[in-house]
């Protein structure tokens, strides 16, 4: 009896949406989007090398988040527990805190530590 369902829990069917989506449908739903996040849903990247000051390019740029909102997405990516990790964007992130905003927009993106890591050194300017 256990082979029997085992074989049964082996088999795999496709879902009632994907037998009526179409290849373009499948693939814009892969293609990744812009999306509004809570600000308190996003933490910190772990042990990220840089400081996020506030000074006063810090508060000019939170007055320019309140005038224009913030013009170029963040970067995160989804933790195991529930909510996002900031991979890219801290300065924007604090921006938007500061301007009194709830959200954010990003990308989300499923990253390793070592891509995240990588993308994170790399998206700082000195």
């Amino acid at each position: 009896m256990a082979a029997k369902e085992d074989r049964l829990a082996s088999i795999k069917l496709t879902k009632l949406d994907d037998l009526f989506t179409t290849d373009e449908g499948r693939a814009d739903a892969q293609r990744e989007k812009v999306m509004d996040i809570p600000l308190a849903e996003i933490s910190d990247f772990p042990g990220h090398p840089f400081k996020v000051r506030a000074d006063e390019a810090m508060l000019e740029m939170a007055e320019s988040v309140k005038q224009y909102g913030v013009l170029v997405p963040g970067l995160v990516r989804p933790k195991g527990d529930g909510g996002y990790e900031m991979v890219s964007g801290h300065r924007r992130k604090k921006a938007s805190e500061l301007a009194g905003m709830e959200t954010i927009p990003c990308l989300v993106r499923e990253l390793d530590d070592d891509q995240a890591t990588i993308i994170m050194v790399d998206s700082v300017r000195p």
